[in-house]
């Protein structure tokens, strides 16, 4: 079969893997980027424990494969109950496990970025603000984190990008996402080969689409300096 009779017969397939990659992608990005920003201050800590212990973890993470984070996270919590419910074309039985393991590995490259941001940020704006009186935890978040954020958004959005592609591992845990949707129509129609190339171009379109709108989300930024 031919790309466009594939697509054609079975379009409905890859619209629903479709929706749940991007909604799993975009919960993740979001829960990771909560965690890694606590990480990521934590690094910047003159406590040895919590900045230890955040080197530690951003360490392990980015050195292992996602895969195996993915699994040791889902036979990890085996022991958990999910509810049965369909949310945002996703099943949270088998996808909540899918999502805490990569909203783990998403937050050890945040907490960099954010660590990144916020030694960015001119060491004069908390001196500045330490010497009007402010504790040191409140020119953090009134000071220093505003301005780290507005120089971090672009990454986090590259990171969603990243994390559009990494979701395919999800598969194999029996997510219904793009790719797991991809073997279905593999097996129905016995001909592989197109159905990567539609799944790439979907791959594709996603990240042009969300790379387009951080582009311009950059401009907008600059234009406001």
């Amino acid at each position: 079969m031919a790309i466009y009779t594939i697509f054609s017969q079975y379009y409905h397939y890859f619209l629903r893997g479709t929706k749940v990659t991007v909604a799993l992608s975009f919960f993740t990005v979001l829960l990771g980027s909560l965690l890694g920003s606590i990480l990521g201050v934590m690094r910047l800590s003159k406590s040895k424990i919590l900045s230890g212990f955040s080197k530690i973890y951003v360490t392990i993470i980015r050195g292992t494969p996602l895969l195996v984070q993915l699994y040791i996270v889902y036979f990890q919590l085996d022991f958990l109950t999910y509810p049965r419910v369909i949310f945002f074309g996703m099943d949270l039985e088998r996808s909540m496990p899918c999502m805490i393991a990569l909203s783990l590995n998403s937050a050890a490259y945040v907490a960099e970025i954010i660590r990144a941001g916020i030694q960015a940020v001119d060491k004069g704006q908390g001196e500045a603000a330490r010497s009007i009186g402010m504790t040191p935890s409140q020119a953090m978040l009134t000071i220093i984190l505003p301005q780290a954020i507005k120089n971090i958004l672009p990454a986090i959005g590259n990171e969603f990008v990243t994390m559009i592609k990494e979701t395919a591992v999800v598969q194999y845990l029996g997510v219904t996402d793009l790719m797991y949707n991809n073997g279905i129509v593999t097996t129905a129609t016995y001909n592989p080969l197109p159905c990567y190339y539609i799944s790439a171009i979907i791959y594709l379109i996603l990240n042009l689409v969300i790379g387009g709108g951080i582009n311009v989300f950059e401009r907008r930024l600059r234009s406001s300096d």
